[in-house]
């Protein structure tokens, strides 16, 4: 099997603003693996605070490139799959944008979409958020107004009281759509936190995402105890070990493929949440289409979906998963789905 990359830079439609930075592009690294004649499609995004770079996927790809050339059977990705995650620490965007495209391969050699080989519905993929960064009120009533086919709003917060409390109330302004926030570790303090959770609960508000920092899990579980909304874990839920940790402090995970090296483990991801009781929600940072239709085929298995990555970037170079009217729409395509353009 050849396993070919190349860099790509995702452009965004608008300014990306939360709690700790602001971005217009997002370095990626599309991936393709080859074999009998047939393509199999990958990404790895890797917004930069992440610690990840075009650089660095381009490393490890030539790693694991050997290891797939040697490679006898390619749909034993039980076999494959642990043996590249082993090659180095780390790397989990480029370990997802592998691992993407050996399912991309493996569905199109079956000639089944992955969701009908997981033996799920795609009518039952739910509705996804539309996702709105931290901006001035005249660019947030303006994304606002452009989102009016989702159902629910994804709001980013964390900066300050002051600022969070505009961003909801100008959203507001505008539309009585269901919100949930995503704080993204900016809340310090417990009671502070406690304090901004109660006056949104007021204000049409579904969930609240990763309150504070991910090494403040004590403080998350207190949080927790008293939070009238639910509590859902990001920064604090990256792998499968982390799941477990999870279940006293958060009252779900949100799973991102970037985060977890791919499909192979979110789907024991949402497995084990379910397990312990968790629910579930999909997410996705900047991607285009590819990782995006990757991440719809676990959508039937979820609670909430943030998978609106490819309708915020201008250059997205696949056609896969489609929104309508505010609900995902997987294509009935082998692997994951989509044609690159």
């Amino acid at each position: 099997m050849l396993l070919r990359s190349s860099p790509y830079t995702l452009e965004l439609r608008h300014a990306f603003g939360i709690a700790s930075n602001t971005r217009t592009t997002t370095p990626a690294t599309l991936v393709e693996v080859e074999h009998d004649g047939v393509i199999g499609y990958g990404e790895a995004a890797m917004p930069p605070y992440l610690g990840e770079s075009q650089a660095s996927a381009a490393a490890f790809c030539a790693q694991a490139a050997p290891l797939l050339a040697a490679c006898a059977d390619p749909v034993q990705l039980e076999e494959i799959l642990p043996a590249i995650d082993a090659l180095a620490p780390g790397n989990p965007s480029a370990k997802a944008a592998i691992d993407i495209a050996l399912h991309d391969w493996v569905g199109k050699k079956l000639g089944a979409p992955w969701y009908r080989i997981w033996g799920l519905d795609p009518q039952k993929a739910p509705v996804t958020s539309f996702t709105l960064g931290i901006d001035t009120p005249e660019v947030v009533r303006q994304k606002t107004r452009e989102a009016s086919i989702y159902k629910i709003i994804k709001v980013k917060l964390g900066r300050s009281a002051e600022s969070d409390r505009e961003m909801i109330e100008t959203i507001r302004s505008v539309t009585e759509t269901p919100i949930t926030v995503d704080a993204n570790q900016g809340w310090k303090n417990r009671d502070d936190a406690l304090r901004m959770i109660e006056w949104l609960a007021g204000r049409g508000v579904v969930f609240i995402e990763q309150p504070m920092p991910k090494e403040q899990l004590d403080d998350t579980a207190w949080l927790r105890s008293h939070s009238p909304l639910p509590l859902i874990a990001d920064e604090n839920c990256q792998r499968l070990a982390d799941v477990q940790r999870c279940a006293g402090a958060f009252h779900g995970i949100n799973i991102k493929l970037m985060k977890c090296t791919g499909l192979r483990e979110a789907h024991k991801m949402i497995l084990l949440a379910r397990a312990l009781g968790l629910k579930v929600m999909l997410g996705c940072m900047t991607e285009t289409s590819c990782a995006i239709s990757a991440a719809a085929q676990l959508s039937p298995l979820v609670d909430w979906a943030d998978l609106d990555g490819a309708v915020l970037i201008k250059n997205d170079c696949f056609d896969g998963t489609t929104i309508v009217d505010g609900k995902l729409t997987l294509p009935d395509r082998p692997g994951i789905g989509v044609v690159k353009r």
